[in-house]
């Protein structure tokens, strides 16, 4: 907006019967608009931005009229588009979600979006994933502490260090020693 008012003022002409107002509204207006959309995390065409609008805006009046969700066919139907470029740009409008964001909690006990997603274990994976809980919890607090802030949380040893209040140095030996212990009762 600042700079759309910038612009405005470095632009206006006196000489014209036109007040500051009107010139610049429209001006503050459009780097408004100018920004957010060219700083989104993806960047779309104009006009499959502009159909996913539309789209929106038809999905609300049918919604209003039949008093339920629309489909996307017809959605399609209402805009005269083809229903794989609605979806297209439907889907291009939608944020992207980190892996790492939070879905659930806070700090420790927080459940990410990494955690939400399915992924396909074997029964061998269920075994070993149920034979590292068991040596986890057969580890020391201190250890068992360490290895999932470093491999679950993904912190360094320098973090963890600076968490707990030991050196980086103690840290690397009881990450090796905890890795050590688990090879050993796996």
């Amino acid at each position: 907006g600042c700079i759309g008012l910038i612009k405005a003022i470095d632009n206006f002409n006196t000489t014209l019967d036109v007040k500051f107002s009107t010139y610049a509204v429209p001006m503050i207006i459009g780097e408004v608009k100018r920004y957010l959309r060219d700083n989104t995390a993806l960047r779309i065409s104009r006009s499959l931005r502009d159909l996913a609008y539309r789209a929106l805006q038809a999905r609300d009046a049918l919604t209003r009229e039949t008093g339920k969700e629309p489909e996307i066919a017809e959605i399609a139907k209402a805009l005269g588009e083809e229903k794989k470029e609605v979806e297209r740009a439907l889907e291009a409008i939608v944020e992207p979600v980190s892996l790492y964001d939070s879905v659930y909690g806070e700090g420790e006990d927080s459940v990410y979006v990494i955690d939400q997603i399915e992924g396909g274990e074997t029964d061998e994976d269920w075994v070993e994933s149920i034979a590292l809980k068991d040596a986890l919890a057969r580890l020391g607090e201190r250890e068992r502490h360490i290895l999932l802030m470093r491999f679950y949380r993904g912190k360094t040893q320098m973090e963890i260090a600076e968490e707990i209040g030991i050196s980086q140095a103690q840290v690397s030996r009881l990450e090796k020693g905890a890795l050590g212990k688990i090879r050993k009762m796996l």
